[in-house]
């Protein structure tokens, strides 16, 4: 890890238990911009993301139009992938649709805690059990750009599973 910004990240966001609901949007939201790109670019944007998604307000996002996303698919700030912005959007009225809060529906997928065991980031799974069901869960109910490995960075994200390396400052267990 290189950079400032992505040690900030580490240190003090990544694998930290979430349960704030935009939080949780925003989290899911840059997950799926981030398929198949470095994290550090997601990163490096989310600033303007926020800005650009009304700080991934869900209701406000819910209620972007035509208008909206040819303005997403200017702004040189973010990624500027239709699908990904169009899922954005989408997911933003599932939530509102939703009958239980995002993160209530999201921590239903918590594994049981497991002791740190890595030495390295290649040992960690791509997916699981837990995140291959949340991904299921999530695309039942209407949500895109939620597979299970995209679940799985979620996860770990919001601080459902402590992916920290054995030894790592930041590791909880």
């Amino acid at each position: 890890m290189s950079s400032d910004l992505y040690m900030a990240y580490h240190d003090d966001e990544w694998g930290r238990p979430q349960r704030d609901d935009r939080t949780l949007f925003e989290k899911m939201s840059l997950e799926a911009f981030q398929s198949g790109l470095a994290w550090i670019t997601i990163l490096r944007k989310r600033e303007n993301f926020r800005k650009a998604f009304a700080d991934f307000d869900a209701a406000t996002v819910a209620g972007f139009g035509e208008k909206d996303i040819d303005r997403l698919l200017a702004d040189t700030g973010i990624v500027r992938n239709r699908q990904k912005i169009e899922a954005t959007i989408h997911n933003a009225r599932v939530l509102a649709d939703l009958p239980l809060p995002l993160s209530d529906l999201l921590w239903s997928f918590a594994p049981e805690p497991r002791p740190a065991r890595l030495d390295s980031f290649a040992e960690f799974p791509a997916t699981t059990a837990e995140s291959k069901a949340m991904a299921r869960d999530l695309k039942k109910r209407g949500f895109r750009f939620v597979g299970p490995t995209t679940a799985y960075a979620l996860m770990q994200a919001m601080g459902m599973v402590d992916d920290h390396l054995e030894g790592c400052h930041v590791r909880v267990m």
